[in-house]
C-alpha cells in the first residue's frame, strides 16, 4: 500500500508534544493509509509517545509513525523570516525540507502561523505561474461548510491574486468536499457590483469574466453564515477578521446558552431533555471537525492547524492531507493556473 507522508511538527501548539502525538496515533489508527513522521526534539517526543501507550493505553503500529529529530524550536514571538534563515534544525524548518525534497507529501503544524506562511513560500514553494499562495480554512455554515481564501497570508492582494484564489478555491471544494460546480463570491459591503473599495471593484469584472468558476457576485459578511456561497474570496486582512469574528461569536453564544441552560431546575431539566439534539447541532459547527487550512499553490501540501489544536483537529487534519493527494489538488491547481 502506498502512504500518504506526513511531517507533523511535533513541537508546535499550545499542547505539543502531547496532543500531537495523539492525534498522531489517533490518524494512523483511523486511516490505514497514513504514515506520519513526529518531527522535533526527540527524546521529548518519545516520552510523549511512551505517555500516550503506556499511561494512555493506546497501541499503534510503530511503522507508521516515525519519529525525526529536530534539536530547535521556532516561537510565536520570533520574527519568522529571521526565524526560518537562522534555525535550520528546527522542527518547522527540518518537516518542510521532507516535503521540499519528496520525502513527505505534506507538512502540518499548530505552531508559528507566520513561520508557517514564509516557510510555505520559501521553503516548499509556490507552483509556477501561482501568484501567492492563500490560507483556505473550512468554517460551517448553515447548509454545510464554506471556504475563505484568503484568511491569514496576503493582507494586501491584487486583482489577479484573489482571480486565482477563486480558481484555487473552487478546485479544492469540487476535490475535496465533492462540491459540483461551487459557488464563488467576493466579500463585499453591499449586493450592488458599483460598492466595494477599490480591490473589489477592479476584482469584480475579472471574476465575472472568468470561465473557470461559478461565480455568482458579491457576498455581504452576514450571509456567510447562512450559507450564501461555497468559495468566500477576500484578501487576508477581511479573511482574518471574519474568521475571528465568526469564532468569538460562537464562544460568545455558548457560553451565554450554557449560562442560561443550568440557571435554575426547570432550565436544566430542559436542557437534559435537548442534550442529545444539541450535541449533534454543535458538532456541525466545531470547526475541529474539518481540519486544518491548507496553503493552497504551493508545491506540496502545507496545513495550518489552530495553535490550540487538540488531538482532534490534528488527527483530522492529517486524514485531510491523505484527500488532498490522493485527489491530486495541486496537479489540478498547475493545470488552470497555467491555462
Amino acid at each position: 500500500m502506498e502512504y500518504t507522508k506526513v511531517a507533523l511538527d511535533a513541537m508546535g501548539g499550545d499542547n505539543a508534544p502531547a496532543c500531537n502525538v495523539g492525534g498522531a496515533i489517533q490518524a494512523i489508527n483511523e486511516c490505514d493509509r497514513l504514515q506520519v513522521y513526529l518531527v522535533g526534539r526527540e527524546a521529548e517526543v518519545r516520552t510523549a509517545l511512551s505517555d500516550a501507550t503506556v499511561t494512555g493505553g493506546v497501541s499503534y503500529d510503530s511503522k507508521r509513525i516515525i519519529v525525526v529529530d529536530a534539536s530547535e524550536v521556532i516561537e510565536n514571538a520570533e520574527a519568522p523570516v529571521m526565524a526560518i534563515r537562522k534555525k535550520k534544525d528546527s522542527s518547522i524548518v527540518k518537516a518542510m525540507n521532507m516535503v521540499k525534497e519528496g520525502q513527505c507529501d505534506a507538512y502540518v503544524s499548530a505552531g508559528s502561523t507566520g513561520a508557517t506562511l514564509v516557510g510555505g513560500q520559501v521553503i516548499v514553494g509556490r507552483i509556477k505561474g501561482v501568484e501567492r499562495s492563500p490560507l483556505a480554512p473550512l468554517i460551517p455554515t448553515k447548509d454545510g461548510v464554506a471556504l475563505i481564501v484568503d484568511c491569514g497570508a496576503n493582507v494586501d492582494a491584487r486583482p489577479s491574486m484573489l482571480v486565482q484564489f477563486a480558481k484555487m478555491g473552487s478546485i479544492y471544494m469540487e476535490s475535496i468536499m465533492g462540491m459540483k460546480n461551487p459557488r464563488v463570491a467576493i466579500v463585499n459591503i453591499g449586493a450592488e457590483e458599483e460598492k466595494g473599495n477599490a480591490l473589489v471593484k477592479e476584482t469584480f469584472p475579472l471574476l465575472k469574466a472568468c470561465p473557470d468558476i461559478n461565480f455568482i457576485g458579491s457576498i455581504e459578511a452576514r450571509e456567510i453564515p447562512e450559507g450564501g456561497a461555497d468559495v468566500i474570496v477576500c484578501d487576508a486582512f477581511v479573511g482574518n477578521v471574519i474568521i475571528k469574528l465568526i469564532e468569538g461569536t460562537g464562544k460568545v453564544l455558548l457560553s451565554k446558552m450554557k449560562e442560561s441552560m443550568f440557571s435554575d431546575l426547570r432550565s436544566k431539566i430542559g436542557a437534559l431533555l435537548l442534550k442529545p439534539a444539541l450535541k449533534s447541532t454543535l458538532k456541525k459547527f466545531d470547526a475541529s471537525e474539518y481540519g486544518g487550512a491548507p496553503m493552497l499553490g504551493l508545491n506540496g501540501l502545507v496545513v495550518k492547524t489552530h495553535g490550540s489544536s487538540t488531538s482532534k483537529e490534528i488527527k483530522n487534519t492529517l486524514i485531510q492531507c491523505v484527500q488532498f493527494k490522493e485527489q491530486n489538488i495541486s496537479d489540478k491547481i498547475k493545470r488552470v493556473i497555467a491555462d
